[in-house]
């Protein structure tokens, strides 16, 4: 299963300290989603991955895990052993950090990709930050490269998403699809990206992120 081209896909997630932060929340977030006429999922962690799975037995599901290794700012399935627990789960692409920053475990981008392909017999996003990596990554044998760490890295933190210059960039030098991810917060941004050359979008917290929409909410009545 592959991600269909001009097609919506939902980041479900929610912070580690969030109530949503649970496998039948993010289930019924990602099937709601579905409901609505999204093409797939974007799902973290196995547990959760699993739930959505069950829930949605025929539907897209990109995986990752983020995960916390000290010493590494890369977190985002690091290592092919986190990918392999993600695969277990269900998933039918798996999402990694692919930025040019050092790996734990020794691991390079390359390393993870092919083993993914090769022993998982999976396709594999690759979230990336800047051009460098987003070429770098479609070497590596990427199938999609997504904007989703611009803004999130610190080459690019004085950076604000959506990365449209990035996005635009992206399409004009890569041969593979070009996903755009972050800081999507209107369906009219969302039509700019697909203008922009976009082959499919990914849109997280504008669609599912309660918690930090009422904290911004919220935010103006404290003041």
């Amino acid at each position: 299963m592959t991600i269909p081209q001009s097609s919506l896909i939902v980041s479900c997630q929610a912070p580690v300290e969030s109530p949503l932060h649970n496998p039948k929340m993010i289930a019924a977030m990602a099937k709601a989603a579905i409901n609505q006429g999204a093409k797939g999922v974007r799902i973290d962690t196995p547990d959760h991955v699993a739930q959505v799975r069950q829930e949605l037995p025929d539907s897209l599901i990109i995986g990752l895990w983020k995960r916390i290794y000290p010493g590494y700012e890369v977190y985002i399935t690091p290592c092919f052993a986190d990918a392999v627990k993600i695969a277990e789960a269900g998933a039918n692409i798996i999402a990694i950090d692919a930025t040019i920053r050092e790996r734990p475990q020794g691991e390079t981008v390359t390393y993870l990709i092919n083993r993914i392909h090769q022993e998982l017999g999976l396709l594999v996003m690759a979230d990336v930050d800047t051009i460098e990596s987003a070429i770098a990554a479609e070497k590596a044998g990427a199938d999609f490269v997504g904007t989703t760490l611009y803004g999130y890295t610190k080459i690019t933190e004085n950076l604000s998403p959506p990365g449209y210059g990035l996005l635009q960039e992206m399409v004009k030098k890569l041969q593979v699809p070009v996903i755009c991810e972050g800081g999507i917060s209107t369906p009219q941004e969302a039509k700019k990206a697909l203008e922009y050359g976009a082959y499919s979008v990914v849109v997280g917290t504008a669609i599912t992120g309660i918690d930090l929409k009422v904290k911004a909410f919220n935010s103006v009545f404290l003041n």
